[in-house]
């Protein structure tokens, strides 16, 4: 115990107050998103994120008021890292249409090929816990409110929200989908299928978008 105790002074020996509780909070996060991404929703208790943060109990009430909080930050960390990587997507791709929606639909599908755990907390397991569902819808509503912005009309007519809609609320099942492995593991042929199905759905709301 004595030896426990003296590691975590020298951890945290000359780390300002404020700055030591940080980077505890980012290693419970850290710990939280292994947990909760590779055994799921019944893996993350205190004692676990604890044990595999290497931090005793009263650093996780320091920070958080259970675990649903800390899910919610890990959720929140995640979708963060995800927008950072679709706005250099789109920014990278340009004004066409067409390009930047195979750019931001390849965006996030990679992003969850690249680690599967980012995808079990945005997307598989949002349905079955209030939380992430919270989030979930939350992040979805942002999104149809960007797709919205993008026609550039300030009150944007029927058709044209319905299509937006139906975009975002497909581009989430897209992901939840691609997730899950239920869309088989070739993204070029995904991406390719998604584009031409966004594409037609865009030709049908073109003619209610504002011109020039």
């Amino acid at each position: 115990m004595a030896s426990t105790r003296t590691a975590a002074v020298t951890r945290w020996a000359g780390v300002p107050a404020s700055r030591r509780r940080d980077e505890r909070r980012a290693m419970l996060v850290r710990a939280a998103f292994r947990l909760f991404g590779e055994e799921g929703e019944a893996a993350l208790t205190v004692r676990a994120v604890c044990r595999e943060a290497e931090l005793h109990t009263r650093y996780f009430y320091e920070n958080f008021a259970d675990t649903g909080a800390l899910l919610s930050a890990v959720y929140d960390r995640e979708a963060a890292a995800l927008g950072e990587v679709l706005a250099r997507a789109l920014d990278e791709a340009g004004p066409h249409p067409d390009v930047r929606t195979r750019a931001g639909i390849r965006g996030v599908l990679s992003f969850i090929s690249e680690d599967p755990r980012r995808g079990r907390v945005l997307f598989a397991e949002a349905r079955g816990n209030e939380v992430l569902a919270e989030r979930r819808r939350a992040a979805q509503t942002a999104l149809l409110e960007g797709v919205l912005a993008m026609s550039r009309a300030e009150s944007p007519p029927l058709p044209v929200v319905v299509a937006a809609t139906m975009f975002t609320g497909a581009m989430t099942e897209l992901a939840q989908q691609w997730a899950d492995g239920r869309l088989g593991d070739d993204l070029d042929a995904v991406v390719d299928s998604a584009v031409e199905l966004s594409l037609a759905l865009h030709a049908t709301t073109a003619p209610h978008l504002p011109s020039g």
